[in-house]
């Protein structure tokens, strides 16, 4: 039986993937418009602009998922503690770094003090805001980084992922788009489906990956000092 942070991954994957599968139809033109009605229909391709514009959309789905992925794994290892009673005074010092600063950047004294009846476990959940994790920011440098602070693996098998590289050009992508420094055109224009496939390929890779190892690292309790 799959995890729930696999169920959601896969869901979110097979959304990706469909969508990836979409564009290269369009760009092979076995996909069309139908325009008019049941009396007078007429079949038209695709303008290529618009081909352009859903093409660079590719780069928002993608890093949703990147970002959706990671903020439900960090979630889910702050579950973890929470649903086995963890007391702060357990966790590996990486960690207790992690909840000091939680700490003081997501709570208001009054907010703990209703929130708050065991203090060494609920310091850890009463502390922790998902919201706060991640904001347009990640890559496989930051996915590093943040590996590094909680103990878990960032390994991949470097054929399959090229080590998320591809994570960088998704998020610069993204942002551009995000706020306005590019158009969806100009994102798109240089992009062939089969060289989306392929990022679309090695980024879920490399997801599914970072996932297994977060999996280890919870079933091992490697959080534990």
């Amino acid at each position: 039986m799959k995890s729930t942070l696999f169920k959601d991954f896969d869901e979110r994957a097979q959304e990706v993937s469909r969508y990836f599968l979409f564009l290269k139809n369009l760009e092979q033109g076995s996909i069309k418009l139908s325009m008019g009605n049941d009396k007078n229909t007429k079949i038209k391709l695709i303008n290529n602009n618009l081909e352009k514009t859903l093409k660079a959309t590719g780069f928002l789905l993608l890093y949703n998922l990147i970002e959706s992925t990671m903020r439900n794994a960090i979630t889910t290892i702050f579950d973890e503690f929470q649903n086995k009673n963890i007391s702060f005074d357990d966790v590996t010092d990486k960690i207790k770094k992690i909840i000091i600063k939680n700490f003081k950047d997501n709570n208001s004294t009054d907010t703990l003090l209703q929130s708050i009846n065991n203090i060494s476990c609920d310091i850890i959940s009463s502390s922790f805001d998902k919201e706060k994790l991640f904001s347009g920011n990640l890559d496989a440098r930051k996915i590093r980084q943040t590996s590094e602070m909680y103990g878990f693996s960032c390994k991949t098998n470097a054929k399959k992922t090229k080590d998320g590289s591809d994570l960088l050009t998704v998020k610069t992508n993204r942002n551009d788009l995000a706020h306005g420094f590019k158009s969806f055109e100009e994102v798109g224009r240089n992009a062939t489906a089969d060289e989306l496939l392929e990022i679309q390929k090695r980024v879920i890779s490399y997801l599914k990956e970072i996932l297994e190892n977060i999996e280890n690292y919870l079933s091992n309790k490697e959080y534990l000092k």
